[in-house]
């Protein structure tokens, strides 16, 4: 199972759009990688309908979204029709036809104490290197949350982009936290910036535009 700071175990699978090599399909963009435990099941629609809903978001912040779980591609085509016929919600990113596991068991996706034959509800997040940035899990019976989904990618594109770190419950907009001095002269600096938030000398915060 990948860890955060790991670049992303490579594969090659058969998805809903075409085959495909996920290192290519990574490669310059961000990624969503996320499974769900089975087509046709309540609370996977539910979840795969909001990452459908949201991809205008995710293409705007050049993020690339693709899903998995174990069942076939068939399964996945017939989900889709279904969904898009009932719905008008149509799942246009790749979907893992991750039938004989390999995908699931490489990013530790299955999960034998909670079911050894359908994928938990994890979510990878990789940068454009191809590293992971964020692992999140989640069990069989509970949704995950979309708005954290989106806050954390862009927690971790803000950081990237300003190298600073975010701060309890960051949303957009918000003050961001700014590396501790290491230095004398790096303190005195700090303590005469006036546009610092000064909490404590390893605790500052600002605005970014």
């Amino acid at each position: 199972m990948p860890r955060i700071g790991d670049i992303a175990p490579d594969f090659d699978a058969v998805t809903t759009t075409g085959n495909l090599k996920f290192s290519e399909y990574n490669k310059g963009s961000w990624v969503v990688f996320f499974s769900h435990p089975a087509d046709f099941t309540p609370v996977c629609t539910t979840e795969m309908s909001g990452f459908a809903l949201e991809k205008d978001f995710f293409a705007e912040h050049n993020t690339k979204l693709i899903g998995l779980s174990i069942d076939s591609i068939h399964s996945h085509i017939a989900w889709v029709n279904a969904v898009h016929e009932k719905t008008g919600i149509l799942f246009d990113f790749p979907i893992i036809a991750d039938i004989s596991m390999e995908v699931s068991k490489l990013y530790g996706m299955l999960q034998p104490g909670e079911s050894e034959t359908a994928a938990v509800r994890a979510v990878f997040i990789m940068d454009p290197e191809g590293k992971v940035r964020l692992i999140m899990y989640y069990p069989l019976n509970v949704g995950r949350n979309m708005d954290e989904i989106k806050r954390s990618l862009l927690a971790l594109q803000t950081s990237d982009e300003h190298k600073v770190a975010m701060p309890l419950n960051w949303q957009p907009g918000d003050k961001v936290i700014v590396g501790a001095p290491k230095t004398i002269e790096a303190l005195a600096a700090r303590k005469a910036d006036k546009e610092l938030e000064q909490i404590d000398w390893y605790l500052a915060k600002k605005t970014i535009g």
